[in-house]
């Protein structure tokens, strides 16, 4: 099943029940941050991090690079980023079509996490190429969180309660659990869909764009379950 993009883009660009509660969003955006940084090359890195969602502490990634740009197809998620961020020095909010529209080979990294079970299978071909042409030579993409075709909805609930234990918010997951049973993002991953990949299927995708691609050992944020795939521009 490929995802309806256009239903999923109106459902992150509104108010949502996603997290349990502020600890929650704060301990994902925290943990999201701190294996971004692990992935920057050097202290002089040009970063973007695309599909950024509220990026709470992309301070702490901007510390790390030369420079760091956000992006989110979300325009109130740019807004409240703006705002955010207005004055630190090596922080860039872009919009997709401003990203699409830049220098080329501009990018030593780009990150993007959680973002391929929302777009069909002919845009991500399409932004595959566009970030090899924003790569610099020898400048590496990372897709994580990839969704694979097998992974059950029981294997999420046990990711999202393990790390809630570990985030110390276990009874409000409990509880959001049973609100997210009622919510859109329930009634929108029935109807119109995520997109899911086989590790074969997204190294040819990333290969015949023209990188050169391996799934990592491990998912590079929450969910065991999931991958990540670190594909480099040939040189």
């Amino acid at each position: 099943m490929s995802a309806d993009t256009s239903s999923w883009r109106r459902f992150w660009d509104r108010p949502h029940r996603i997290y349990a509660n502020a600890r929650h969003r704060d301990f994902h955006y925290r943990r999201i941050a701190e294996q971004l940084i692990a992935q920057i090359p050097n202290d002089q890195s040009v970063v973007l991090d695309y599909g950024c969602g509220e990026a709470l502490h992309a301070d702490l990634v901007a510390a790390k690079c030369g420079n760091l740009s956000l992006t989110d197809s979300s325009s109130s998620l740019r807004a409240g980023l703006s705002a955010r961020f207005a004055s630190h020095p090596t922080i860039r909010v872009a919009s997709p079509d401003e990203i699409a529209a830049g220098p080329a080979a501009q990018f030593d990294l780009i990150v993007m996490a959680s973002v391929v079970q929302y777009m069909s299978r002919d845009e991500l071909t399409a932004l595959v190429a566009m970030f090899l042409s924003k790569l610099v030579p020898g400048g590496r993409l990372i897709l994580a969180d990839v969704m694979p075709p097998d992974l059950s909805v029981a294997a999420d609930i046990r990711s999202l309660l393990l790390t809630a234990r570990e985030g110390g918010f276990l009874i409000a997951a409990v509880i959001g659990l049973v609100a997210t049973f009622f919510s859109d993002y329930r009634r929108l991953r029935r109807e119109v869909g995520l997109t899911c990949y086989t590790d074969p299927e997204m190294l040819t995708l990333l290969a015949r764009a023209g990188f050169e691609a391996r799934r990592n050992a491990v998912n590079l944020y929450f969910h065991p379950g999931r991958t990540s795939f670190i594909a480099t521009r040939p040189h």
